[in-house]
């Protein structure tokens, strides 16, 4: 047993290289195969897969402890240990995946190949929305650029996560002689599904032009009141440079550290150079709201215009930006968490009639629901803007920026993700990044995008026909291979001389 949970252990850590920057995504249905193989044999099936949760969560987290270390204050043992005890909960996903397989499959192979991907399907939508959802590495990116990812249109990220698990369950059951010819089916049908994706069309000649800003303000210096005049003169240098070219100038998330109704001499600057620029300049900052709480969001400025427009964020980052109210005594624990109010808006910023700015600040865009907010509120585009210095030098931008890919592809709108540092992009609606620049460097990402107004089928409908979908060819299978197996019993039962008695004797 030992053996096996190594093993379980070290598939589970290959995971986060199945994703950005690695991008080796078979490497994943390498490692589900792994599992599922392990699984087959029916011991222990809740501690196998609690051990690749760990892994696969676990290690891939590895960049948290740096953050609780660098950011938090927190000594590195307690860093390391908080960072190993969020791993070890979100083991639990795939822990309970593994356990209800093996259980609902009983001891027949077949329904554990048949099973497992549906099973997956609604544990990544537990994951993604149990005490307030973390989706992050959500198994359907792993969809990005491959040819199947314009199913993502019509059954979004979480149906895509159908995909790696299904693969995987055919892999594992090409090596089993019993099961290779549904295994093979099943893998021709994959093939039939990337033939047949939808094709999402991009724009040729899109006629808004747009410069994202990126003023790689190191996390140290992002709320020092010593280094705000650095920050903003950076800022205005590098719109500056593109103002004239572009219809849309956007800056990152908290790109002016300070309330505006606090600070009117920085207020009166912002216009000033919003109106020499003649171009709108959206940019992440803080409200002060009439209650007296704190909004974080986006400001939209127009030249002639001196009232500013406010969208705040709605999904706010637990033990981040707010204190759960079932621990209300660590703020006397930990004082430097936020005390920030979700936002109960629109979440869109009207540039013109045709260019409705649908906004998702940082840990928004790991949430498709969000999305669907903002779109079903008549955004013609995304904008994504975030602060990835809190990851320093790690996978976790690149996961970050994956998110905003799909939200991309679920949309089909243009993204225009402006980071602080971490990687800045315009990002077409296929998922393809158009433009971009370097990862810690300051610069202007620039292009043209344009505003699209069509409903995809996952906008219009959501994650509940896929649900519905996965719930019922579940209880379908369930109920299926739990008759086989009654009526096999009772078969080998009627066949079974009685004790005592003769088998040529009748019964």
């Amino acid at each position: 047993m030992p053996t096996r949970l190594l093993v379980a252990l070290l598939a589970g850590t290959a995971m986060p290289f199945a994703f950005s920057p690695y991008h080796w995504w078979p490497l994943a249905v390498l490692a589900f195969a792994l599992w599922i193989g392990l699984l087959a044999a029916k011991q222990q099936p809740f501690l196998l897969s609690l051990a690749f949760g760990f892994g696969w969560f676990g290690t891939g987290s590895w960049w948290l402890a740096t953050t609780f270390h660098h950011y938090g204050n927190l000594p590195w043992i307690a860093a390391i240990g908080f960072q190993l005890l969020v791993g070890c909960v979100l083991a639990l996903f795939p822990a309970l995946l593994g356990w209800s397989a093996t259980r609902l499959a009983g001891r027949d192979p077949l329904a554990l190949l048949l099973l497992f991907a549906p099973l997956t399907v609604l544990e990544e939508w537990v994951r993604g929305h149990l005490f307030t959802g973390l989706p992050w590495t959500e198994l359907g990116n792993l969809m990005l650029g491959t040819p199947w990812i314009g199913w993502g249109t019509v059954v979004g990220g979480l149906g895509l996560s159908l995909l790696p698990p299904l693969f995987a369950a055919a892999l594992w059951g090409v090596t089993q002689p019993r099961l290779r010819r549904p295994a093979l089916l099943i893998l021709a049908s994959g093939a039939l599904l990337a033939l047949f994706a939808p094709i999402i069309a991009v724009p040729r000649q899109p006629a808004t032009k747009v410069a994202l800003v990126q003023p790689n303000i190191a996390q140290d210096h992002k709320w020092d009141r010593n280094y705000l005049v650095t920050t903003m003169h950076r800022l205005r240098d590098l719109s500056a440079a593109h103002a004239n070219d572009s219809d849309l100038i956007v800056w990152p998330e908290a790109a002016t550290p300070f309330f505006l109704s606090q600070a009117p001499g920085w207020r009166r600057w912002l216009t000033a150079q919003v109106a020499d620029w003649r171009t709108p300049l959206l940019f992440g900052g803080l409200k002060q709201m009439a209650d007296g709480s704190a909004g974080n969001g986006a400001w939209l400025l127009t030249p002639g215009r001196a009232h500013a427009d406010f969208v705040g964020k709605h999904h706010l980052v637990p033990f981040g930006e707010y204190v759960p109210a079932w621990v209300p005594w660590l703020h006397k624990l930990v004082p430097d968490i936020g005390d920030f109010q979700p936002a109960t808006d629109s979440g869109v910023l009207t540039l013109s009639p045709r260019l409705r700015i649908g906004v998702l600040v940082c840990y928004e865009s790991i949430f498709a629901d969000e999305m669907r907010a903002r779109i079903g509120n008549g955004a013609t585009m995304l904008t994504v803007i975030t602060n990835d210095a809190w990851y320093g030098h790690s996978p976790a931008a690149w996961q970050h920026l994956e998110a905003a890919r799909m939200r991309a592809v679920e949309s089909d709108r243009f993204v225009l993700r402006a980071a602080n540092t971490g990687v800045s992009a315009i990002i077409a609606p296929d998922g393809a990044i158009q433009h971009t620049i370097d990862w810690w460097r300051q610069g202007t990402v620039t292009g043209s995008v344009a505003a699209i107004h069509a409903l995809t089928p996952y906008c219009r409908h959501g994650d509940w026909p896929l649900l519905v979908a996965c719930l019922l060819c579940v209880a379908l299978l369930r109920w299926r291979f739990r008759h086989h197996t009654l009526a096999f019993a009772d078969q080998l039962h009627l066949k079974r001389p009685r004790k005592g008695l003769s088998s040529k004797e009748p019964l």
